[in-house]
């Protein structure tokens, strides 16, 4: 993707501020940043994002990707962000024959913030079998461990997602955001782009902060990934979506809880620990 135009316009996740304690001392804190995005696709204005503005080409490409409007990345042409005037342009060769049918059906999703999905988006899923990853217990506790080291504005400023492509217990890339939205499609555009992590291992595990709703599970889906992993809970319709397309959820994981949906087979139950009075009351809180 070398010959595709990026502006390389980021900007830092956090900012600082001075605030006033509980006991009347100020004192600088830091706080995530939260900037306005309006997206432009051949001089058409598509929708504005709010995001931290950390990687903002590869929110946008994956947004576009993973809302149907980008076909193949050979029409990728250039993506250029101005932050003075908090646009994005994104060039393309061509656009789908029914943009303006997506643009006129929208429908407004769980995400933080309230996100859109276009019209026809189940439609534009490419009707491939997913592949049937098997996941040991061990490795998603080794990965629940790893995946501690990587969520630095959270640590930080709180108020954010995180989200990660991993290859068993090893995370290959991760990204933050406001919601967890921005955060899966800023993966899924440097997924596209050849820019997340190493590409000898292939993502296979998906992780989120965020709930396990029909739309994380499609855009997963749409990356070719059959593991999605939370640290929350699961909707319906999201369960409904992960069997359709194969997709097993692990939700609720924390420490050494999890609850596993769908998982038939695939999942190796090889690092059961003892039970513990209260810990069923735990795994549901």
């Amino acid at each position: 993707m070398s010959d595709v135009q990026l502006s390389h316009a980021r900007l830092p996740a956090t900012l600082t501020i001075e605030v006033l304690d509980e006991f009347g001392d100020i004192h600088p804190q830091a706080i995530a940043a939260e900037r306005a995005l309006t997206v432009y696709l051949n001089k058409r204005e598509i929708v504005t994002l709010m995001t931290l503005g950390a990687d903002p080409e590869a929110l946008v490409v994956g947004y576009l990707r993973n809302q149907g409007l980008l076909g193949s990345r050979r029409d990728l042409v250039a993506v250029h962000v101005d932050w003075d005037v908090e646009a994005a342009a994104v060039v393309t060769r061509r656009l789908p024959e029914d943009l303006e049918e997506r643009l006129g059906q929208r429908t407004v999703t769980t995400g933080c913030g309230q996100g859109t999905v276009f019209g026809r988006l189940l439609d534009s899923i490419p009707k491939q079998t997913l592949p049937d990853t098997p996941l040991q217990q061990s490795v998603l506790y080794s990965l629940l461990e790893n995946l501690g080291a990587h969520n630095e504005t959270y640590k930080s400023a709180g108020a954010v997602h995180g989200c990660a492509l991993c290859h068993q217990a090893e995370v290959l890339d991760f990204v933050e955001d406001v919601g967890r939205h921005n955060a899966v499609d800023t993966l899924a555009g440097r997924q596209w782009l050849g820019l997340a992590g190493d590409e000898e291992r292939l993502a296979d595990i998906f992780y989120t902060t965020g709930r396990l709703t029909s739309e994380m599970v499609l855009k997963v889906a749409q990356m070719g990934i059959s593991v999605l992993v939370s640290r929350s809970g699961v909707t319906q319709k999201g369960v409904e979506l992960a069997e359709r397309f194969g997709v097993m959820l692990i939700a609720r994981a924390k420490g050494r809880h999890f609850q596993a949906i769908r998982s038939g087979q695939r999942l190796i139950l090889d690092a059961v620990p003892a039970k513990r009075p209260g810990d069923r009351l735990r795994a549901r809180t």
